[in-house]
């Protein structure tokens, strides 16, 4: 189903969006202080406000990745390394002051990190993505459609799994011991999986899916300026992120931890 944010930008290749993504997510693992995470969080937002996603999306998905960047620091507070002044100590807990400063460094980096890795794909559809792997990145053919293929079968593992619980319970099968009847279901739906996998295979390959070397597509996908001006953003703001912690004196390489 095509959403409204689809239509508020339209052609953006997702391989820009995936490279993008992913230099902001380099640039922040290399450090673990506050500084760097803050400032790129901080360069994110015009990012978001000039692809103009949704209010709506952007308060749904940011409330998911808030709630684990909390636990992500609610675990680093209380059984980080203890540095400096110890405020609380219960058993395994230590709540210092290195602890403090390290727990709001992670909720800021995972922000960072997690907000473009979701918010930048929220209209990004498997097939698109599959263009440009195959077409942008020259990656093989026959790994790209495979994996989409592979990919677009997942959605069916539930709706299998209800027909064999249907199926077994009709059966009498397992009916007094759940714990049997869950590993007995697994191991049919992974023979269930496995069977469908070696016949979407070869019918994938009775069609030319996997030719070699080269094949044709059916959707072209594009890489203009747009998608440069995505990439180079993403850059500035890993930069900017390096270079203002390291100004600031807080950039701590994790190589040297």
């Amino acid at each position: 189903m095509t959403s409204l944010d689809a239509r508020t930008r339209p052609g953006l290749n997702p391989v820009a969006t995936l490279l993008t993504a992913a230099v902001i997510a380099v640039a922040l693992v290399l450090s673990v202080d506050w500084v760097s995470a803050l400032t790129a969080l901080a360069l994110e937002i015009p990012l978001f406000l000039a692809l103009r996603i949704r209010l709506r999306t952007v308060a749904f998905r940011g409330a998911v990745v808030t709630v684990a960047a909390a636990l992500t620091a609610l675990t680093n507070l209380l059984y980080g390394e203890p540095s400096g002044t110890v405020h609380w100590h219960f058993l395994l807990i230590n709540v210092s002051d290195g602890s403090i400063e390290l727990a709001g460094a992670m909720f800021l980096r995972v922000l960072a990190i997690a907000l473009p890795s979701v918010l930048l794909f929220v209209d990004v559809t498997p097939t698109e993505l599959a263009d440009g792997l195959g077409q942008v990145l020259k990656l093989p053919a026959r790994f790209v459609i495979g994996a989409l293929a592979g990919l677009r079968m997942v959605g069916l593992l539930r709706q299998d799994w209800q027909y064999l619980g249907y199926a077994r319970r009709a059966r009498g099968v397992a009916d007094t011991n759940r714990i049997r009847r869950v590993f007995g279901q697994a191991f049919a739906l992974l023979v269930f999986a496995l069977r469908r996998g070696s016949k979407l295979a070869t019918a994938m390959e009775a069609r030319g899916f996997g030719a070699h070397p080269t094949r044709t597509w059916a959707r072209p996908s594009s890489f203009g300026w747009r998608e440069a001006a995505l990439i180079a953003y993403g850059t500035v703001i890993a930069a900017a992120a390096i270079a203002v912690a390291v100004a600031a004196g807080t950039w701590q390489f994790i190589g040297g931890r």
